[in-house]
């Protein structure tokens, strides 16, 4: 889909259903690039409870070669999937209260 074209009320309901799916939020991410973390980054699931260790971590091949961090661009990826996690339910409500007040 282009991404200047309007979204239907189905792609709404498309991706409100993704997100609802994904493990609870908030996600944090984790960077090697904002202090050595150990030496991966990666998103912390369930910040309030860490002592679980509940991560998931994002490897990137470029070819046969594993970028490895600290990498500026690899931590960028990660960072925006955690936010995403929280940006993506609000921007969906924003756009329906929007749509909600053009319609009154």
């Amino acid at each position: 889909m282009p991404t200047d074209e309007a979204l239907s009320e189905t792609d709404l309901d498309a991706k409100a259903k993704r997100a609802a799916s994904a493990s609870p939020g908030p996600w944090v991410p984790v960077l090697e690039t904002r202090g050595a973390t150990g030496g991966a980054s990666c998103i912390q699931v369930d910040p309030d409870h860490a002592e679980q260790d509940d991560e998931i971590y994002v490897n990137r091949f470029i070819g046969a070669r594993q970028v490895l961090s600290p990498d500026r661009q690899l931590d960028a990826d990660p960072d925006f999937i955690a936010w995403a996690r929280q940006d993506v339910p609000r921007l969906i409500a924003e756009v329906r209260r929007l749509r909600a007040l053009l319609m009154e």
